[in-house]
Protein backbone atom coordinates (compact mmCIF):
# COMPACT_ATOMS: atom_id res chain seq x y z
CA UNK A 1 0.00 0.00 0.00
CA UNK A 2 2.96 2.41 0.96
CA UNK A 3 4.70 1.54 -2.57
CA UNK A 4 0.83 2.25 -4.22
CA UNK A 5 0.78 5.62 -2.33
CA UNK A 6 4.41 6.42 -2.97
CA UNK A 7 3.85 6.07 -6.90
CA UNK A 8 0.84 7.82 -6.49
CA UNK A 9 2.40 10.58 -5.04
CA UNK A 10 4.63 11.00 -7.22
CA UNK A 11 2.61 11.11 -10.59
CA UNK A 12 0.55 13.55 -8.65
CA UNK A 13 3.50 15.71 -7.84
CA UNK A 14 5.03 15.41 -11.79
CA UNK A 15 1.43 16.48 -13.24
CA UNK A 16 1.23 19.74 -11.13
CA UNK A 17 4.72 20.78 -12.36
CA UNK A 18 4.06 19.84 -15.80
CA UNK A 19 0.80 22.49 -15.20
CA UNK A 20 3.53 25.10 -13.68
CA UNK A 21 2.49 24.66 -10.19
CA UNK A 22 5.00 26.49 -7.73
CA UNK A 23 7.32 23.91 -5.78
CA UNK A 24 6.69 25.00 -2.49
CA UNK A 25 3.24 25.28 -3.12
CA UNK A 26 2.52 21.53 -4.34
CA UNK A 27 2.59 19.99 -0.91
CA UNK A 28 -0.72 22.13 -0.20
CA UNK A 29 -2.22 21.39 -3.25
CA UNK A 30 -1.44 17.89 -3.26
CA UNK A 31 -3.33 17.85 0.45
CA UNK A 32 -6.68 19.58 -1.21
CA UNK A 33 -6.54 17.73 -3.99
CA UNK A 34 -6.23 14.18 -2.25
CA UNK A 35 -8.40 15.35 0.50
CA UNK A 36 -11.35 16.67 -2.22
CA UNK A 37 -11.01 13.09 -3.67
CA UNK A 38 -11.29 11.25 -0.35
CA UNK A 39 -14.53 13.29 0.57
CA UNK A 40 -15.84 12.53 -3.05
CA UNK A 41 -15.09 8.72 -2.42
CA UNK A 42 -17.10 9.20 1.36
CA UNK A 43 -19.83 10.85 -0.36
CA UNK A 44 -19.99 7.89 -2.93
CA UNK A 45 -19.56 5.64 -0.44
CA UNK A 46 -22.41 7.12 1.87
CA UNK A 47 -24.82 7.14 -1.35
CA UNK A 48 -24.18 3.75 -1.90
CA UNK A 49 -24.46 2.23 1.51
CA UNK A 50 -27.94 4.42 2.20
CA UNK A 51 -29.46 3.59 -0.98
CA UNK A 52 -28.80 0.66 -2.20
CA UNK A 53 -27.53 -1.95 1.26
CA UNK A 54 -29.96 -0.37 3.59
CA UNK A 55 -33.04 -0.34 0.75
CA UNK A 56 -32.13 -4.13 0.60
CA UNK A 57 -32.21 -4.52 4.25
CA UNK A 58 -35.29 -2.03 4.87
CA UNK A 59 -37.16 -4.79 2.48
CA UNK A 60 -36.09 -7.78 3.79
CA UNK A 61 -37.19 -6.33 7.24
CA UNK A 62 -40.97 -5.77 5.73
CA UNK A 63 -40.84 -9.36 4.22
CA UNK A 64 -40.74 -10.87 7.72
CA UNK A 65 -43.11 -12.27 9.90
CA UNK A 66 -41.33 -10.34 12.85
CA UNK A 67 -41.93 -7.31 14.07
CA UNK A 68 -38.69 -6.37 15.97
CA UNK A 69 -36.69 -5.75 12.71
CA UNK A 70 -39.34 -3.70 11.22
CA UNK A 71 -38.99 -1.54 14.41
CA UNK A 72 -35.27 -1.06 14.17
CA UNK A 73 -35.67 -0.23 10.49
CA UNK A 74 -38.67 2.58 11.77
CA UNK A 75 -36.24 4.33 14.30
CA UNK A 76 -33.56 4.50 11.75
CA UNK A 77 -30.80 2.38 13.02
CA UNK A 78 -29.90 1.03 10.03
CA UNK A 79 -29.71 4.62 8.66
CA UNK A 80 -27.84 5.89 11.71
CA UNK A 81 -24.80 2.74 11.41
CA UNK A 82 -24.25 4.09 7.23
CA UNK A 83 -22.70 7.19 8.56
CA UNK A 84 -19.93 4.48 9.46
CA UNK A 85 -18.99 3.95 6.00
CA UNK A 86 -17.67 7.49 4.86
CA UNK A 87 -15.76 8.03 8.46
CA UNK A 88 -14.06 4.36 7.77
CA UNK A 89 -12.74 5.72 4.26
CA UNK A 90 -11.71 9.25 5.98
CA UNK A 91 -9.90 7.13 9.25
CA UNK A 92 -8.20 4.58 6.14
CA UNK A 93 -6.91 7.51 4.22
CA UNK A 94 -5.80 10.01 6.54
CA UNK A 95 -2.21 8.83 7.13
CA UNK A 96 -2.03 9.06 3.14
CA UNK A 97 -3.67 12.30 2.20
CA UNK A 98 -1.58 13.80 5.58
CA UNK A 99 1.71 12.19 5.03
CA UNK A 100 3.46 15.64 4.38
CA UNK A 101 1.69 16.97 7.41
CA UNK A 102 2.13 14.38 9.93
CA UNK A 103 1.60 16.49 13.10
CA UNK A 104 -1.80 17.01 11.87
CA UNK A 105 -2.61 13.24 11.92
CA UNK A 106 -3.43 12.21 15.54
CA UNK A 107 -5.69 15.27 16.09
CA UNK A 108 -7.97 14.01 13.10
CA UNK A 109 -7.44 10.79 14.40
CA UNK A 110 -9.03 12.01 17.65
CA UNK A 111 -11.84 13.99 15.46
CA UNK A 112 -12.72 10.64 13.78
CA UNK A 113 -12.92 8.67 17.45
CA UNK A 114 -14.94 11.78 18.54
CA UNK A 115 -17.25 11.13 15.44
CA UNK A 116 -17.52 7.24 15.54
CA UNK A 117 -18.30 7.82 19.61
CA UNK A 118 -21.42 9.65 18.47
CA UNK A 119 -22.68 7.97 16.02
CA UNK A 120 -22.22 5.08 18.47
CA UNK A 121 -24.44 6.78 20.92
CA UNK A 122 -27.08 7.89 18.86
CA UNK A 123 -27.55 4.24 17.68
CA UNK A 124 -27.44 3.11 21.37
CA UNK A 125 -30.24 5.25 21.82
CA UNK A 126 -32.19 4.61 19.23
CA UNK A 127 -31.55 0.81 20.49
CA UNK A 128 -33.29 1.46 23.53
CA UNK A 129 -36.20 3.12 22.06
CA UNK A 130 -36.98 -0.01 19.85
CA UNK A 131 -36.58 -2.44 22.69
CA UNK A 132 -39.01 0.19 24.47
CA UNK A 133 -41.49 -0.24 22.06
CA UNK A 134 -40.94 -3.68 21.38
CA UNK A 135 -41.42 -4.28 24.88
CA UNK A 136 -44.58 -2.64 25.28
CA UNK A 137 -46.24 -5.00 22.25
CA UNK A 138 -45.28 -7.66 25.38
CA UNK A 139 -48.35 -8.26 27.84
CA UNK A 140 -46.12 -9.16 30.22
CA UNK A 141 -44.24 -5.32 30.47
CA UNK A 142 -48.08 -4.08 29.10
CA UNK A 143 -48.99 -1.88 32.51
CA UNK A 144 -44.97 -0.93 33.55
CA UNK A 145 -43.25 2.57 33.34
CA UNK A 146 -40.89 1.29 30.74
CA UNK A 147 -40.30 4.99 30.12
CA UNK A 148 -39.35 5.15 33.26
CA UNK A 149 -36.32 2.94 33.37
CA UNK A 150 -34.84 3.64 30.26
CA UNK A 151 -34.84 7.21 30.62
CA UNK A 152 -32.62 6.28 33.42
CA UNK A 153 -30.82 3.98 30.90
CA UNK A 154 -30.09 6.74 28.02
CA UNK A 155 -29.27 9.26 30.90
CA UNK A 156 -26.33 6.92 31.80
CA UNK A 157 -25.65 6.31 27.85
CA UNK A 158 -25.34 9.99 27.46
CA UNK A 159 -23.14 11.14 30.30
CA UNK A 160 -20.83 8.14 29.91
CA UNK A 161 -20.50 9.00 25.81
CA UNK A 162 -19.88 12.67 26.68
CA UNK A 163 -17.00 11.18 28.73
CA UNK A 164 -15.78 9.11 25.92
CA UNK A 165 -16.19 11.81 23.36
CA UNK A 166 -14.11 14.31 25.66
CA UNK A 167 -11.12 11.65 26.36
CA UNK A 168 -10.87 11.45 22.83
CA UNK A 169 -10.67 15.09 22.05
CA UNK A 170 -8.58 15.89 25.08
CA UNK A 171 -6.08 12.69 24.75
CA UNK A 172 -7.46 11.85 27.99
CA UNK A 173 -8.12 8.78 29.72
CA UNK A 174 -11.89 8.17 30.47
CA UNK A 175 -10.99 7.55 34.22
CA UNK A 176 -9.73 11.25 34.41
CA UNK A 177 -13.19 12.32 33.74
CA UNK A 178 -14.71 10.03 35.98
CA UNK A 179 -12.47 10.95 38.91
CA UNK A 180 -13.48 14.41 38.16
CA UNK A 181 -17.25 13.71 38.67
CA UNK A 182 -16.54 11.93 41.69
CA UNK A 183 -15.81 15.22 42.84
CA UNK A 184 -18.73 17.19 41.24
CA UNK A 185 -21.17 14.28 43.68
CA UNK A 186 -22.71 17.28 45.76
CA UNK A 187 -23.33 18.69 42.61
CA UNK A 188 -24.64 15.71 40.54
CA UNK A 189 -26.96 15.28 43.48
CA UNK A 190 -28.64 18.54 43.08
CA UNK A 191 -28.46 18.67 39.18
CA UNK A 192 -30.30 14.99 39.26
CA UNK A 193 -32.46 15.20 42.44
CA UNK A 194 -35.25 15.09 40.44
CA UNK A 195 -34.13 12.04 38.23
CA UNK A 196 -32.78 9.95 41.34
CA UNK A 197 -36.29 10.69 43.42
CA UNK A 198 -37.95 10.25 40.05
CA UNK A 199 -36.08 6.43 39.69
CA UNK A 200 -36.13 5.51 43.47
CA UNK A 201 -40.14 6.23 43.23
CA UNK A 202 -40.59 4.20 39.73
CA UNK A 203 -39.11 1.20 41.52
CA UNK A 204 -41.53 1.30 44.38
CA UNK A 205 -44.10 1.50 42.38
CA UNK A 206 -43.10 -0.90 40.14
CA UNK A 207 -42.56 -2.86 43.12
CA UNK A 208 -45.53 -2.58 45.11
CA UNK A 209 -47.53 -2.53 41.82
CA UNK A 210 -49.19 0.84 42.95
CA UNK A 211 -49.95 2.52 39.71
CA UNK A 212 -50.29 1.49 36.37
CA UNK A 213 -50.72 2.84 32.79
CA UNK A 214 -54.84 3.34 32.00
CA UNK A 215 -55.14 2.96 36.13
CA UNK A 216 -58.15 5.72 37.09
CA UNK A 217 -56.30 7.64 40.32
CA UNK A 218 -57.67 10.73 42.19
CA UNK A 219 -55.17 13.13 43.86
CA UNK A 220 -56.87 16.03 44.99
CA UNK A 221 -53.71 17.84 45.97
CA UNK A 222 -52.93 18.23 42.43
CA UNK A 223 -56.66 18.41 41.21
CA UNK A 224 -55.83 15.39 39.65
CA UNK A 225 -58.80 13.19 39.02
CA UNK A 226 -58.38 10.60 35.57
CA UNK A 227 -56.58 7.81 33.68
CA UNK A 228 -52.96 7.62 33.95
CA UNK A 229 -51.73 7.86 30.13
CA UNK A 230 -47.52 8.30 30.63
CA UNK A 231 -45.86 7.05 33.26
CA UNK A 232 -42.05 8.46 32.63
CA UNK A 233 -38.98 8.84 35.06
CA UNK A 234 -39.78 12.14 36.74
CA UNK A 235 -43.03 12.93 35.65
CA UNK A 236 -46.46 11.08 35.32
CA UNK A 237 -49.52 12.28 33.49
CA UNK A 238 -53.47 12.03 34.32
CA UNK A 239 -55.53 12.98 31.55
CA UNK A 240 -58.72 14.27 33.79
CA UNK A 241 -62.30 13.60 33.62
CA UNK A 242 -62.37 17.04 31.47
CA UNK A 243 -59.52 15.74 29.05
CA UNK A 244 -57.48 18.34 30.24
CA UNK A 245 -54.01 17.01 31.33
CA UNK A 246 -52.40 17.26 35.03
CA UNK A 247 -48.56 16.28 35.00
CA UNK A 248 -47.43 14.74 38.57
CA UNK A 249 -43.72 14.68 40.14
CA UNK A 250 -43.30 11.10 40.27
CA UNK A 251 -41.81 10.75 43.74
CA UNK A 252 -45.14 12.50 45.04
CA UNK A 253 -46.75 9.12 44.30
CA UNK A 254 -44.69 7.97 47.26
CA UNK A 255 -44.39 10.62 49.46
CA UNK A 256 -48.25 11.55 49.17
CA UNK A 257 -51.37 9.48 49.25
CA UNK A 258 -53.32 8.99 46.35
CA UNK A 259 -56.63 6.82 45.43
CA UNK A 260 -56.56 3.99 42.96
CA UNK A 261 -59.25 2.99 41.49
CA UNK A 262 -58.23 -0.32 39.84
CA UNK A 263 -59.49 -2.50 42.50
CA UNK A 264 -63.27 -1.54 41.81
CA UNK A 265 -62.45 -1.68 38.28
CA UNK A 266 -60.83 -5.72 38.12
CA UNK A 267 -63.73 -6.33 41.02
CA UNK A 268 -67.13 -7.21 40.12
CA UNK A 269 -69.00 -4.11 40.69
CA UNK A 270 -69.29 -0.49 42.01
CA UNK A 271 -70.09 0.70 44.78
CA UNK A 272 -73.54 2.95 45.26
CA UNK A 273 -73.30 4.75 48.44
CA UNK A 274 -76.10 7.50 48.96
CA UNK A 275 -78.56 8.94 51.63
CA UNK A 276 -82.14 9.99 51.25
CA UNK A 277 -83.13 12.20 54.13
CA UNK A 278 -86.31 11.58 55.56
CA UNK A 279 -87.70 14.50 57.62
CA UNK A 280 -88.27 13.10 61.20
CA UNK A 281 -91.69 14.37 61.98
CA UNK A 282 -93.26 12.78 59.09
CA UNK A 283 -92.09 9.61 60.20
CA UNK A 284 -95.14 7.68 62.13
CA UNK A 285 -96.47 4.17 63.01
CA UNK A 286 -98.49 2.25 60.40
CA UNK A 287 -102.48 2.99 60.77
CA UNK A 288 -104.60 -0.07 59.45
CA UNK A 289 -105.81 2.17 56.64
CA UNK A 290 -101.97 2.19 55.97
CA UNK A 291 -100.94 -1.20 56.09
CA UNK A 292 -103.98 -1.88 53.81
CA UNK A 293 -102.53 0.81 51.04
CA UNK A 294 -98.86 -0.55 51.65
CA UNK A 295 -100.18 -4.08 50.77
CA UNK A 296 -101.09 -3.31 47.55
CA UNK A 297 -97.02 -2.72 46.45
CA UNK A 298 -96.32 -5.78 44.66
CA UNK A 299 -92.50 -5.46 45.81
CA UNK A 300 -93.48 -5.58 49.55
CA UNK A 301 -97.11 -7.25 49.72
CA UNK A 302 -95.98 -10.41 50.99
CA UNK A 303 -93.94 -8.33 54.01
CA UNK A 304 -96.98 -6.94 55.00
CA UNK A 305 -98.89 -9.88 54.87
CA UNK A 306 -96.60 -12.15 56.78
CA UNK A 307 -95.53 -9.36 59.43
CA UNK A 308 -98.97 -8.17 59.80
CA UNK A 309 -100.05 -11.76 61.29
CA UNK A 310 -96.99 -12.02 62.97
CA UNK A 311 -97.45 -8.51 65.03
CA UNK A 312 -100.94 -9.56 65.41
CA UNK A 313 -100.36 -12.50 67.22
CA UNK A 314 -97.76 -11.21 69.21
CA UNK A 315 -100.63 -8.19 70.84
CA UNK A 316 -103.21 -10.48 70.92
CA UNK A 317 -100.84 -13.22 72.62
CA UNK A 318 -99.58 -10.17 75.19
CA UNK A 319 -102.93 -8.80 75.65
CA UNK A 320 -101.88 -5.61 74.21
CA UNK A 321 -104.21 -2.18 74.29
CA UNK A 322 -104.73 -1.56 70.92
CA UNK A 323 -106.46 1.57 71.64
CA UNK A 324 -102.90 3.25 71.41
CA UNK A 325 -100.62 2.42 69.03
CA UNK A 326 -97.48 3.12 71.03
CA UNK A 327 -98.79 0.13 72.77
CA UNK A 328 -97.21 -3.67 71.79
CA UNK A 329 -95.57 -3.91 68.21
CA UNK A 330 -96.61 -2.12 65.01
CA UNK A 331 -94.71 -1.47 61.76
CA UNK A 332 -93.41 2.14 60.93
CA UNK A 333 -93.70 4.05 57.73
CA UNK A 334 -89.99 4.56 58.03
CA UNK A 335 -89.55 0.98 58.66
CA UNK A 336 -92.02 -0.15 55.63
CA UNK A 337 -89.91 2.00 53.09
CA UNK A 338 -86.83 1.01 53.97
CA UNK A 339 -87.57 -2.77 53.31
CA UNK A 340 -89.46 -1.74 50.32
CA UNK A 341 -86.03 0.54 49.30
CA UNK A 342 -84.41 -2.67 49.46
CA UNK A 343 -86.40 -4.88 47.56
CA UNK A 344 -86.63 -2.12 44.93
CA UNK A 345 -82.88 -2.00 44.45
CA UNK A 346 -81.93 -5.85 44.71
CA UNK A 347 -84.28 -6.19 41.58
CA UNK A 348 -82.87 -4.08 39.53
CA UNK A 349 -80.81 -5.65 36.61
CA UNK A 350 -77.45 -3.62 36.72
CA UNK A 351 -77.10 -4.33 40.71
CA UNK A 352 -74.49 -7.37 41.69
CA UNK A 353 -76.57 -9.55 44.39
CA UNK A 354 -73.47 -11.23 45.20
CA UNK A 355 -71.51 -8.21 46.43
CA UNK A 356 -73.23 -6.48 49.51
CA UNK A 357 -76.22 -5.10 48.57
CA UNK A 358 -78.76 -3.25 51.99
CA UNK A 359 -80.87 -0.23 52.74
CA UNK A 360 -79.89 1.34 56.22
CA UNK A 361 -80.84 3.84 58.28
CA UNK A 362 -78.03 5.79 59.89
CA UNK A 363 -77.92 8.37 63.03
CA UNK A 364 -80.56 11.47 62.53
CA UNK A 365 -78.49 14.66 62.20
CA UNK A 366 -80.21 17.97 61.85
CA UNK A 367 -80.80 17.53 58.33
CA UNK A 368 -83.28 14.40 59.28
CA UNK A 369 -82.91 10.65 58.96
CA UNK A 370 -80.39 9.15 56.54
CA UNK A 371 -81.47 6.48 54.63
CA UNK A 372 -78.28 5.18 52.99
CA UNK A 373 -78.24 2.74 50.21
CA UNK A 374 -75.40 0.67 49.77
CA UNK A 375 -75.08 -1.82 46.75
CA UNK A 376 -73.09 -2.47 43.78
CA UNK A 377 -73.74 -1.95 39.96
CA UNK A 378 -72.34 -4.33 37.59
CA UNK A 379 -71.72 -1.59 35.15
CA UNK A 380 -68.81 0.58 35.78
CA UNK A 381 -68.67 2.86 33.06
CA UNK A 382 -68.85 6.49 34.53
CA UNK A 383 -71.86 7.57 32.30
CA UNK A 384 -73.46 4.14 32.84
CA UNK A 385 -72.89 3.84 36.88
CA UNK A 386 -74.71 7.40 36.91
CA UNK A 387 -77.63 6.73 34.92
CA UNK A 388 -78.21 3.72 37.06
CA UNK A 389 -77.78 5.23 40.33
CA UNK A 390 -80.13 8.52 39.09
CA UNK A 391 -82.90 5.98 37.96
CA UNK A 392 -82.98 4.60 41.38
CA UNK A 393 -83.07 7.61 43.13
CA UNK A 394 -85.28 9.05 40.86
CA UNK A 395 -88.26 6.19 41.51
CA UNK A 396 -86.87 6.00 45.60
CA UNK A 397 -87.37 10.14 45.83
CA UNK A 398 -90.77 9.60 43.47
CA UNK A 399 -91.95 6.98 46.40
CA UNK A 400 -91.17 8.16 49.54
CA UNK A 401 -94.61 10.41 49.66
CA UNK A 402 -96.55 6.90 48.81
CA UNK A 403 -95.95 6.30 52.29
CA UNK A 404 -96.25 9.25 54.21
CA UNK A 405 -92.89 10.34 54.80
CA UNK A 406 -91.43 13.57 53.39
CA UNK A 407 -87.87 14.45 52.12
CA UNK A 408 -85.90 16.99 54.63
CA UNK A 409 -84.68 19.81 52.55
CA UNK A 410 -83.67 23.60 53.91
CA UNK A 411 -86.59 26.20 53.59
CA UNK A 412 -86.34 28.37 50.82
CA UNK A 413 -88.08 31.74 50.55
CA UNK A 414 -91.00 30.68 48.73
CA UNK A 415 -91.73 28.51 52.25
CA UNK A 416 -91.60 31.82 54.05
CA UNK A 417 -93.63 33.12 51.71
CA UNK A 418 -96.18 30.92 52.36
CA UNK A 419 -96.21 31.51 56.12
CA UNK A 420 -96.60 34.95 55.73
CA UNK A 421 -99.70 34.87 53.72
Amino acid sequence: MEQVNKITMDWLTEWLLNLGAEPKSIQLIELLVLSFAVVLIAFIADFFVKKILLGFIESIARKTITTWDDILVENRIFTNLAHIAPAIIIYAATPYVFHDFPKLIPYIFRLINAYFSIIFIIVLVRFLNTLKMYLETKKVFKDNPLDSYFQLIKIGVYITGIIVVLSFLLNKSPLYFFSALGAMTVVLLLVFKDTILGFVASIQLAANDMVRLGDWVSMPNYGADGDVIEMKLTTIKIQNWDKTVTTIPTYAFISESFKNWRGMSESGGRRIKRSLHIKISSVSFCTKEMLERFSKFQLIENYIREQGNNIESYNKEHNIDKTHLINGRHLTNIGVFRVYAEAYVKNIPDINLDMTCMVRQLAPTENGLPIEIYSFSTRKEWVIYEGIMSDMFDHLLAAVPEFELEVFQNPTGSDFKRLKS
